[in-house]
């Protein structure tokens, strides 16, 4: 076994939220006169935690006090509407089925916050992940390593025998700060051509080819 620990990103890599993401996006812009964002332009919002999203999805110059009320508004909306579209990748369950049976230690690493992602990953995952971690205060989010090294640490897991596998520059960057090798993922929310422009060496277009790189 080449890798012995795993780490997934969550959002583009194991479950595609980008429906419910752009769905409370647009709730909150629409209740305060913004304009709409499409689900592409959503798409390359996404990937460095909500509140990034929301201050892509704003009008340059947004007023801060402004923005924290669309923003709060967001959250709530999402807190209700989270689920709605929001489902695993095909051949993400298979994936991670035939990966607990072969004995790897694997976990989340997102930067949603974390209440959001052990939330996500216990509904949608279960005990195939019992490790989920996202933003928490104190802690340096991705693509700085903090989070990386605590969760090796929790796992027992060296950052030689780690893989990290996500669908974004935030991915690359995350796995080349701490470290660690990096598989990307073309399913997510960026392109085959824009991973590469980021750094990414391997690339991979179904979650079942995962199996043969571990």
């Amino acid at each position: 076994m080449k890798y012995d620990t795993l780490l997934f990103d969550l959002d583009g890599t194991l479950l595609d939220t980008l429906d419910d993401l752009r769905d409370s996006t647009n709730h909150a812009l629409s209740a305060f006169g913004f304009a709409e964002r499409s689900r592409e332009e959503i798409r390359s919002f996404v990937g460095n935690g909500v509140r990034n999203l929301m201050r892509k999805a704003v009008p340059e110059g947004t007023p801060d006090e402004l923005f924290e009320a669309v923003f709060a508004e967001f959250r709530a909306h999402y807190a209700e509407h989270w689920r709605d579209s929001t489902q695993p990748y095909p051949q993400v369950m298979e994936m991670l089925e035939a990966l607990k049976a072969r004995g790897h230690r694997m976990a989340v690493i997102s930067n949603k916050s974390d209440a959001e992602v052990k939330k996500l990953v216990r509904d949608f995952f279960g005990e195939l992940l019992p490790i989920a971690v996202g933003d928490r205060p104190g802690v340096p989010r991705k693509p700085e390593p903090d989070t990386v090294f605590r969760t090796l640490e929790e796992l027992g897991g060296t950052p030689e025998r780690a893989l990290y596998i996500g669908d974004s520059e935030v991915d690359v960057r995350t796995a080349r700060n701490a470290a660690v090798d990096l598989v990307a993922v073309s399913w997510g929310f960026r392109s085959r051509q824009e991973l590469v422009e980021a750094g990414a060496g391997c690339i991979i277009d179904s979650p079942l080819e995962l199996l043969a790189l571990v």
